[in-house]
């Protein structure tokens, strides 16, 4: 944690750390309050109560007494959690994340501590292989993240939760605090934790270590979008491109090899906010780019993105 913070110029005059009451993040926030003192940084707990289970009633006294233990101010907020749409976990992260940066406004911090360890992060990128996600989904989970404007921090992605574990234990012996437990974790109707439940048990029997594997994967992902982005910022500016970003030309565009083509022109999607296309939407319309005439005026083009239209005038690829 103290290495996450000093990445940070200037080093801020205070932090939160959000805090469930599980292991994982207790034992974040008893390390950060240490680093905290240490380094004369005011600490704040952040605790979301999700209101999804009778038992979080409990897990808020927790977090509440694991303050007082440690001297720490403590904030919590109660949230409605709406299933409908993409599903109950994924509202759930909705939910917090907004939750978070209420505290955070009502905390005067600008930078939160996640818990996330390598193992959530192993797991994130076996589901994200699983999904089909290219080289910037496989980066998985970053060190640090930009959402409602606030900075995000992931000081334990190389942590192990046994680790994590041990230092609990220690703890426990020590001050007589003991972490709550989410039964969830261990049923399987939700995503995460069939890959918990299911996967991990057979690959750590196979593949002893995997999840640092896997970490280390997700960090070289992270290097090469970062390298993929750079190029596709500099081919899109090769293409006369115009003021407003909603536009190129096509003929600069066909003078790149295809797999440039293709990367260019999510980045140019990503840009004007629009989602990424499937393979077979994006192979459709470079199809079609490939078949104008070379200033775009044998047929009209029109390929609907979304709300979206992309077409093809004059020779410029545009957005409307």
């Amino acid at each position: 944690m103290d290495r996450a913070l000093a990445s940070l110029d200037p080093t801020p005059r205070a932090v939160g750390v959000a805090v469930s009451g599980g292991a994982d993040s207790a034992m974040l926030a008893v390390h950060a309050a240490e680093v905290a003192r240490q380094r004369g940084i005011a600490l704040h707990f952040l605790h979301v109560h999700h209101g999804l289970q009778l038992i979080a009633d409990d897990w808020r006294g927790q977090v509440h007494d694991l303050a007082q233990l440690l001297a720490v101010p403590c904030h919590s907020m109660r949230v409605q959690v709406d299933p409908a749409g993409d599903g109950i976990e994924s509202a759930a992260r909705t939910a917090r994340y907004r939750a978070l940066a209420a505290l955070a406004e009502r905390a005067g911090v600008g930078h939160v501590l996640l818990a996330h360890h390598q193992d959530d992060q192993a797991e994130t990128v076996l589901l994200r292989l699983l999904r089909g996600a290219g080289p910037q989904g496989l980066g998985a989970m970053a060190p640090q993240m930009h959402r409602d404007g606030l900075v995000y921090l992931r000081p334990w992605l190389d942590v192990s939760r046994a680790s994590i574990l041990r230092l609990a234990d220690e703890f426990r012996r020590v001050a007589g605090w003991k972490p709550v437990h989410d039964p969830t974790n261990a049923e399987d109707r939700y995503t995460r934790s069939a890959v918990r439940e299911r996967l991990t048990p057979q690959l750590d029997d196979r593949w002893p270590g995997w999840q640092a594997t896997l970490a280390r994967h997700a960090r070289q992902s992270r290097e090469a979008s970062q390298v993929l982005q750079e190029v596709a910022t500099q081919d899109l500016a090769g293409l006369e491109p115009s003021q407003d970003g909603r536009s190129f030309s096509l003929a600069r565009w066909r003078e790149l090899s295809q797999a440039r083509q293709a990367l260019v022109l999510r980045h140019w999607l990503a840009a004007q906010g629009l989602r990424m296309p499937t393979d077979a939407r994006l192979a459709e319309l470079m199809r079609q780019m490939r078949g104008l005439h070379a200033l775009g005026h044998d047929r009209q083009m029109q390929v609907k993105h979304g709300d979206a239209l992309i077409r093809c005038v004059r020779g410029r690829v545009l957005v409307e």
